[in-house]
């Protein structure tokens, strides 16, 4: 197992984060490794990082030049060495222990699973109304531009198996929030087995989701991945 940290000034969060993933980890039967991206920190992000690494050896911490979230879950991925690779927010809205249920034997059968706060069995924590159906809104436009069936493709946890995420992430082109898009597109296009899998999800005042920003920058980067089908972008690589 890889766990992927995309950090970007997360250094009020990220050494509770870190603590609470290596209890947890370090009480499983699988070998596992946490890798830590951070880009662009004008914090303490990767000093805390380095710090924490020097006292756990399954850590580790990589300095990214290029800014973007998709630029940091990128360069993780793909230095990673686990059969199975796990993306994590910094923030750890999702309970640790929920990652057994992206794993055999809880299950099988998959290329990519996501985490989602919508589907069957997921439960939502502190979230203000505004918040839900401002979400809401947003994935409905996704689904009605580009991926129709997926009811939450944002949550902020995704476990892709390591021949997945070696595919998707080398014809990967976004760099920021909407990476997560692209990424299902692509495995879309490729037949690959999607799963949603409910969750616990906790709402954090400390988001740094601004709704109709990102919203907007989401709907221009959909017709970025159109229009890169069209050019054949996505054709380019294997």
């Amino acid at each position: 197992m890889s766990i992927v940290i995309p950090a970007h000034n997360e250094q009020s969060r990220l050494p509770r984060t870190l603590g609470q993933i290596f209890i947890f980890l370090e009480s499983q039967p699988y070998s596992f490794e946490v890798i830590i991206v951070e880009n662009g920190s004008s914090d303490r992000t990767l000093e805390l990082a380095h710090d924490f690494a020097s006292r756990h050896p399954n850590l580790i911490v990589i300095h990214e030049e290029q800014p973007g979230k998709g630029n940091a879950v990128r360069r993780g991925m793909l230095e990673a060495h686990g059969e199975y690779r796990f993306i994590c927010d910094a923030d750890l809205s999702m309970p640790i222990d929920e990652v057994q249920k992206f794993l055999p034997p809880a299950l099988n059968n998959f290329d990519l699973a996501i985490a989602s706060r919508e589907a069957a069995g997921a439960i939502r924590f502190d979230e203000p109304p505004y918040r839900h159906w401002g979400g809401r809104a947003i994935n409905l436009v996704i689904q009605l531009l580009i991926l129709p069936g997926l009811n939450d493709t944002q949550c902020g946890f995704k476990c892709f198996r390591a021949e997945t995420a070696e595919i998707l992430f080398r014809q990967q082109t976004l760099t920021g929030w909407s990476f997560d898009i692209e990424l299902l597109y692509l495995a879309r296009r490729k037949n690959l087995r999607v799963r949603e899998i409910p969750i616990q999800w906790y709402f954090s005042a400390d988001s740094k989701v601004n709704a109709v920003r990102d919203a907007l920058r989401m709907i221009s980067d959909i017709f970025r991945i159109h229009a890169n089908t069209l050019r054949g972008r996505y054709d380019l690589n294997p």
